[in-house]
């Protein structure tokens, strides 16, 4: 599933080792799949559909790359400045903000991994709203809206952990679910094609509809989350000098699983591919199951999506006078009174209950998806690295890594203005 912390706080399995820099190869290599994983590749049939099988193909395989490589810069970024100030510390996303772009930077950067993480946060509302309404679809007592809110309960109730190591158990139940559910899907898609169902002719390559490329490249770069994780994961690493390597050994299977559940999926239902592909399996047991293990493992893991969202928002309120008036431990300055700890506990309930309202007023998973992909995820994962890039190493480039960098940045706002445009008024 999504998680950040920046979502550096979002990775239980990074807590034990990320400021002493002792996890091995294989523990970083499950945070970064943990990292970037998430909801958006059950969309990615639909964006397929809405592509073409090979432009969807080859828009995940450039969304992987590209994101891959920004990845890595960031890393440059950081060494850099590690190199020239001794003093410099650069533990997240808008450390590195400040230290290119002074306060703007940091909060501009802090910003988007805000609205970012509130994208990833209603996604996963919206995508058990839509399933429970799916499976319980015979019964119509409750609406889509009524779904969502029916789990704002238990979202409040684990918002108010405030430990990560005590989500971990949550998290994993999570992934177990995410990997038996693509098992599935993938099952019953090739039995559905290898039952002659289809006519591979029936299937475009390549849409008509040239708005339909942005549209699923936005769905493309929502699935590559995690972005702002890269520092900490690299941090996180006993052998830090192996971590490129790793990443772009993560990433290309990451990416080769995405382009075979894309393609299987839009092969196996053609233009009758929804929007969330748990939605297209057939009304038994089994899918219901999947579908049910799903919503749970996503109730479990909202809290951790959601808590980078209560750390920048709570950490902003902290430094208000209001709040800095609120009665301290006479013993203790440092410690948390009963009354903070209420208004904490209200905070976090109002913004639970704001992302659920918004969740409730969204029309659909993909054009929600494909919206944050277009924006803040292309700002986030490709503007700002390039543009930290150029402004930290600009005088030590050559010629071509300096025109991969303008190229990335122009590319990137193009396609967020572009992106943007498309998904408000549609495909």
């Amino acid at each position: 599933m999504e998680r950040e912390g920046e979502k550096s706080g979002a990775v239980p399995l990074l807590q034990s080792s990320s400021s002493s820099g002792t996890a091995s190869t294989a523990q970083t290599l499950g945070n970064i799949i943990v990292s970037i994983v998430g909801t958006g590749v059950l969309g990615l049939p639909f964006a397929f559909r809405v592509a073409g099988w090979f432009a969807g193909s080859l828009g995940v395989t450039i969304a992987g790359i590209s994101t891959c490589y920004c990845m890595l810069l960031l890393v440059q970024c950081r060494d850099k400045l590690a190199s020239e100030e001794e003093s410099a510390e650069v533990k997240t996303y808008g450390d590195l903000g400040y230290k290119c772009m002074g306060k703007t930077g940091r909060y501009v950067t802090e910003f988007l991994i805000f609205i970012s993480q509130c994208g990833g946060s209603i996604s996963y509302l919206i995508f058990i709203g839509q399933n429970l309404l799916s499976i319980f679809k015979t019964y119509k007592t409750l609406t889509y809206s009524a779904y969502i809110f029916l789990v704002v309960p238990i979202q409040i109730a684990l918002s108010w952990i405030n430990s990560l190591s005590s989500l971990a158990p949550f998290s994993i139940f999570a992934d177990i679910c995410n990997v038996l559910a693509m098992a599935l899907v993938i099952k019953e898609n090739v039995e559905k094609i290898s039952g002659g169902e289809f006519s591979f002719k029936d299937r475009e390559a390549i849409t008509n509809n040239i708005g339909g490329l942005p549209f699923a490249a936005g769905m493309a770069v929502f699935c590559f989350e995690g972005f702002g994780m890269t520092l900490a994961l690299e941090a996180s690493m006993k052998e830090r000098g192996r971590f490129s390597k790793l990443l772009a050994q993560a990433f290309t299977g990451i990416t080769l699983v995405y382009v075979l559940f894309g393609f299987f999926g839009y092969m196996a239902y053609g233009d009758q591919t929804m929007d969330i592909v748990t939605l297209n399996l057939p009304r038994n047991w089994w899918s219901i199951a999947v579908q049910m293990g799903l919503c749970l493992g996503i109730v479990f893991t909202f809290p951790i999506m959601v808590h980078p969202i209560h750390e920048i928002v709570e950490g902003k309120l902290k430094k208000t006078k209001l709040f800095q008036k609120l009665p301290c431990n006479a013993y203790d300055n440092n410690s948390t009174t009963t009354l903070e700890k209420l208004v904490t506990y209200i905070i976090r309930a109002v913004l639970i209950v704001g992302l659920a309202t918004l969740a409730s007023c969204v029309p659909g998973f993909s054009v929600f998806v494909s919206l944050v992909g277009s924006t803040v995820c292309a700002l986030v994962s490709f503007v700002l690295p390039a543009t930290f890039h150029l402004k930290l190493l600009g005088s030590s480039l050559n010629f071509w890594q300096k025109a991969l960098d303008f190229c990335i940045l122009f590319c990137g706002l193009i396609f967020a203005a572009y992106g943007t445009y498309n998904s408000i008024v549609g495909v």
